[in-house]
């Protein structure tokens, strides 16, 4: 039975197996990495699954395929190349003087500040290694492996970059694993009675893990967290068995033994705040953080281009990216629908910066074609609609380069979200005693719905606890007991929010939204998307509002740098005068925007909708009735239940693909140009 289960997991959308050779069984940068840590010793058996679950995630490194093993630790690697393309061979094996294969180094991301860190080790330890071969190769994973050698875990506190790692010591029997402190880059974990797995993606330790019976059991605990905020947040997945290694954390594993895991980044927002009257100076550091930032992540040896939508934040990156390549290509998605496109902003942009710009238009019909392979690619649903255009906006961008730059990450870090004004709306409620707080609730519940100021009086009578849980805010109580067959109101919202609020206790109000922001929505909707939907495309994504130095700076900014009644991200927008265009400098935020609401009216994706609700098999965990009343009232225009609908749907096709084995999307193999 269960090498029935393995033989149908085959079926799920993994591209037919070419039969790659495994060649010299090493690989260049790694964006597809997949290990197994055995109890007993490794066989051959589970050395080949290893191998054949690799080309579940052929995408993220469609160039070379191999695997390594010892005695206990298998690596499975998929390779794409960006650093140091002819010698960054993986597993990188590096080790002292004394040992100089000690460590075996799987690696998934890029580090940008290896130059600086390679100098620091050679300097403090170069004379180590008579004959000067510390270092064999010019790229960033010796860098890694040689920072852990000397600093022990610790390392991962000086790596300005995005990561997912596995380090092998093979003197000492133990793996060390670990992500960004962002979470920029995935890394999914599994323990069963045959040992330890991870990888990059969840439907590789599927396979892997299938003949094990692992895998087959989901998590309803996490559907409903699902649905509430439209993602799956760390460390949760929707398989019982796989969990994810939460970012900015890492792991140590001996064989045989549970994962031990320790938290190493924890952000302090105003920890050490900008004096009173040093703008000049706050603009100048910002500033200096960003062109810094920008000129690191431009580090490549390969063709570097960037998403421009009509916004500061991607502006800002592209504007400072083409100071280091004026030949920079600029990209963005559109839509034919008025209203629903930042297209035209988008070319003014880049001709005022001088860049050449490509722009993909999406129609209604690509849109719905595409949902299931998209959702195949993103391991657990995410109900974002915008990762679509990203889809088709990534695939474009493949054609001309291998590397993006984004303006991820800008919004969590200086105040982007004009939710997080909301705490200077309702300061009044903050003088009325309890009770009266909690009658101004009650009242609230006796308006009528659409009367002005039954929102405020409502959300004013709640704690910031209680009334924010992030960007995704899709059903309340009353609407998911409707549609979740197994609802339990003990695992809404405060489930997930309660120990990450508890971090910040004591911080301002929009520093603590900031905060969970940080830990929720960014890193379980936004990272996720950016990084499953470009290496679906075979594209690197890079962000370089997210990094250490960047943050340093913008987590000490006071909330009047933030927001003022009029604009977010005040100081962001004040450094960046002298660096953006003026018509992008003051726009009102859009993004990838969808005409969800009119399409699933229309005849775009009613019909789409309609057939996922009849032919779905999640009888046992949704009212199919209450969805299909919801897809009713949508299009009759009583009810915007776009979002909700987006997410029940989006679960269907997930399901229909990983566990009915009913969805098949067509999974190509990777076509793309390897050298740009």
């Amino acid at each position: 039975m269960r090498r029935q289960r393995c033989a149908l997991t085959k079926t799920f959308g993994c591209p037919a197996d070419p039969g790659l050779d495994r060649r010299s069984e090493v690989a260049d940068a790694v964006c597809g990495l997949l290990g197994f840590l055995t109890s007993d010793a490794a066989t051959d058996d589970v050395v080949e699954r290893v191998y054949h679950a690799l080309h579940c995630v052929r995408h993220r490194g469609p160039d070379e395929r191999g695997t390594w093993h010892d005695e206990h630790m298998i690596f499975g690697f998929n390779r794409l190349s960006i650093i140091d393309i002819e010698h960054s061979h993986q597993p990188l094996r590096w080790g002292p003087a004394a040992n100089r294969e000690r460590y075996a180094l799987t690696f998934n991301g890029e580090i940008y500040n290896y130059l600086e860190l390679r100098a620091e080790l050679a300097e403090a330890h170069g004379q180590e290694f008579p004959d000067g071969s510390m270092f064999s190769t010019e790229g960033d994973g010796e860098a890694v492996v040689a920072g852990f050698h000397y600093w022990g875990p610790e390392v991962v506190t000086r790596l300005r970059g995005m990561f997912a790692f596995a380090i092998w010591d093979t003197e000492t029997g133990e793996l060390f694993l670990a992500r960004d402190p962002f979470g920029i880059k995935p890394l999914f974990l599994a323990t069963g009675p045959g040992g330890t797995a991870f990888g990059s993606e969840k439907k590789s330790l599927l396979e892997l893990l299938a003949p094990l019976g692992l895998g087959e059991e989901l998590d309803p605990r996490a559907l409903e967290h699902y649905a509430v905020l439209q993602y799956v947040p760390e460390p949760e997945t929707l398989h019982k068995d796989i969990r994810r290694l939460e970012s900015g954390s890492y792991a140590t594993v001996k064989p045989g033994a549970a994962p031990q895991i320790s938290r190493y980044f924890r952000p302090r927002y105003s920890s050490s705040p900008f004096a009173p009257g040093t703008e000049r100076a706050r603009i100048r550091e910002i500033t200096a953080a960003l062109e810094d930032s920008v000129a690191k992540h431009m580090r490549a040896d390969v063709t570097v281009g960037a998403f421009l939508s009509g916004g500061i934040d991607s502006t800002a990156t592209a504007a400072l990216a083409i100071r280091h390549n004026p030949k920079l290509i600029t990209f963005t998605s559109a839509f034919e629908r008025e209203g629903y496109s930042e297209a035209d902003v988008a070319a003014e942009t880049a001709e005022a910066i001088g860049a050449r710009h490509v722009v993909k238009v999406v129609s209604p019909t690509e849109f719905a074609e595409a949902i299931p392979e998209i959702v195949w690619y993103l391991d657990d649903p995410v109900a974002d609609p915008a990762l679509v255009p990203l889809y088709f906006v990534a695939k474009e961008a493949r054609k001309h380069v291998k590397v993006v730059l984004s303006g991820e990450g800008a919004d969590e870090l200086f105040g982007g979200y004009t939710i997080y004004r909301e705490p200077l709306s309702l300061k009044p409620f903050e003088y009325l005693p309890g009770g009266l707080r909690r009658l101004a609730g009650k009242l609230s519940d006796r308006i009528p719905d659409g009367t002005r100021g039954k929102s405020l009086l409502r959300r004013g009578s709640l704690t910031l606890e209680e009334r924010y849980y992030g960007n995704a805010r899709n059903f309340d109580d009353a609407q998911l007991r409707a549609v979740l067959r197994d609802f339990r109101p003990e695992w809404t919202h405060r489930d997930v929010t309660a120990a990450i609020y508890e971090q910040s206790r004591g911080w301002d109000p929009t520093a603590r939204m900031q905060h969970l922001d940080l830990f929720t929505w960014l890193r379980g909707d936004i990272l996720v998307k950016a990084d499953k939907i470009t290496m679906a495309n075979s594209l690197e994504l890079r962000v370089p509002f997210l990094d250490s130095e960047v943050l340093k700076v913008a987590e000490r900014l006071p909330v009047d740098q933030k927001l003022t009644k009029d604009t977010t991200k005040y100081a962001l927008r004040q450094a960046l005068e002298e660096i953006i265009p003026g018509h992008v400098l003051h726009r009102p935020k859009l993004g990838f925007p969808v005409p969800l609401r009119h399409w699933l009216r229309g005849s775009e994706l009613h019909d789409w909708a309609q057939q996922q609700i009849a032919e779905s098999q999640t009888d046992h965990l949704l009212d199919k009735a209450a969805v299909k009343g919801m897809l009713d009232e949508h299009r009759a225009g009583r009810v915007d239940h776009s979002r909700r609908l987006w997410t029940l749907l989006v679960f269907m096709v997930w399901h229909g693909i990983f566990v009915e084995n009913r969805i098949k999307p067509d999974i190509k193999e990777p076509t793309y140009p390897i050298s740009l």
